[in-house]
């Protein structure tokens, strides 16, 4: 039985989206395997599903799985391809949609231009939550007691290298560090170490953030699960949040990815994160789970 999909991306970041409510297809970590292949399968950063709400509160729900086969929590640059593959698929002519994710519920919202917002809710900053194992770990000090009592920097110990990282969560876990130049940084390298180190119970994004002025800056990210991509919307979100309690910017930011812009605005602790970007069809087309296992 062939499933029919759309390819898409937000930024660079790109998935494959399928809906799950005219369909049936019994995802498994290694079918998401198959389809991210960038070789054997379609090729993808993330499969995006698309299925009807469980709940009455929600109007549908949205499941994302990385190209490692693994189910995660929240991915912002989906979330922005979703609301524009149901709006552009009849599945609703709402131009804002409620859907629920692993990480709660989230309301991206089609803009007039095309553009899409999201709301990503409030940043999560206790390192236990994050998850983060802060246990035995002693707060950077960097000169700014305001900035370090907002949002403490953690040196992590990677053997031959001991960057300053800050946790922060937006439904999934970042490990954020300020960098000086954002292509320089050894995002290849330490990215898989920080990504999989111990002190991050559930593995971790790992974001290199470069200010470029109060407004402004570029982010590389190593994401959990499918290494670099370019672009990374919860990563732009955790990065503009530690950027803005570390007292480097202020809201509204535009971070600068690999793949494209990003906007990114914080009113400060409590209130929900708000990102806006783009969502772009790339294609449609069908496969066949069983060639592809």
């Amino acid at each position: 039985m062939s499933v029919r999909f759309t390819k898409m991306h937000g930024a660079g970041n790109d998935f494959v989206v399928i809906d799950c409510i005219g369909q049936q297809v019994a995802m498994t970590p290694a079918l998401a395997r198959a389809i991210a292949d960038r070789h054997m399968g379609i090729g993808c950063d993330q499969i995006l599903l698309v299925e009807a709400a469980p709940t009455p509160d929600a109007h549908f729900r949205y499941r994302i799985f990385n190209a490692d086969g693994g189910e995660v929590e929240q991915c912002g640059n989906g979330a922005r391809c979703f609301v524009r593959f149901v709006h552009d698929h009849g599945l609703t002519d709402r131009t804002t949609i409620r859907a629920l994710t692993q990480a709660g519920i989230i309301e991206p919202r089609l803009e007039g231009d095309g553009q899409v917002t999201v709301d990503m809710g409030a940043p999560i900053l206790d390192p236990e939550r994050v998850p983060f194992d802060a246990r035995g770990l002693v707060p950077a000090v960097t000169g700014d007691a305001e900035a370090d009592a907002r949002l403490p920097g953690w040196r992590l110990d990677l053997d031959d290298a001991a960057p300053v990282i800050h946790a922060v969560s937006m439904g999934n876990p970042h490990a954020v560090q300020f960098v000086d130049d954002v292509d320089a940084a050894p995002v290849l390298v330490d990215g898989p170490r920080i990504e999989r180190h111990a002190r991050f119970p559930n593995r971790v994004n790992a974001g290199f953030l470069q200010v470029l002025d109060r407004s402004s800056a570029r982010l590389r990210v190593y994401e959990r699960g499918a290494g670099e991509t370019l672009a990374c919307g919860t990563g732009a979100c955790a990065a503009a949040v530690a950027g803005i309690l570390r007292g480097h910017l202020d809201s509204p930011v535009r971070i600068g990815t690999r793949g494209g812009d990003l906007i990114i605005a914080w009113a400060g602790p409590g209130r929900p994160v708000l990102m806006t970007g783009p969502a772009v069809t790339v294609f449609e087309g069908e496969f066949d789970p069983d060639a592809l296992q």
